[in-house]
């Protein structure tokens, strides 16, 4: 067992809070080579709203250097005949805390969360390409859906600098 995975053994799961903020725009730089404060400020502000809370899961795996994982999830009902559902929308733990079981313990509270709000799906988005978030996403259970997600860029221009393609 590596240092990292000894340390997240011994971390608790809890609710996101405020305090969280600078760790969470950290993880996720890390994570993705890229800081977002103005983002992360406008989710925590948000997503830490009292009046949506029962909703929403927010969570966070603390050890004993501080926040070492956070997760964010909502239930929602979507069109197009989906039923309610959970979604998770943000996942991510520290490197140093990898393969530690970090992330599958923040999902397994969100789940029971989701469960305890009377949903019995839960569903989430991953780049097809990103292989080890697919592989912790399907190691914990998750399949395909039976939805496809489709999308349209906007910004499409030919040579000319007009618009390509069907968008006006």
């Amino acid at each position: 067992m590596t240092i990292g995975a000894h340390a997240a053994r011994r971390s608790q799961v809890r609710d996101l809070r405020r305090s969280d903020l600078a760790d969470a725009i950290r993880i996720d730089a890390e994570q993705t080579g890229e800081a977002k404060p103005e983002y992360w400020q406008a989710v925590f502000r948000d997503f830490l709203d009292d009046r949506r809370r029962r909703t929403r899961v927010g969570l966070a795996l603390e050890g004993e250097a501080g926040t070492i994982g956070y997760l964010l999830g909502e239930v929602r009902a979507f069109e197009f005949g989906s039923e309610s559902c959970g979604w998770v929308f943000a996942a991510a733990v520290d490197p140093r805390y990898q393969r530690g079981r970090v992330a599958s313990r923040l999902l397994g509270e969100c789940c029971r969360r989701f469960a305890e709000a009377g949903v019995s799906r839960v569903r989430t988005m991953v780049l097809r390409n990103n292989v080890p978030v697919l592989s912790f996403f399907r190691a914990n259970g998750f399949v395909a859906g039976s939805f496809v997600q489709l999308e349209l860029d906007l910004q499409p221009v030919d040579a000319t600098g007009q618009r390509a393609g069907v968008w006006p």
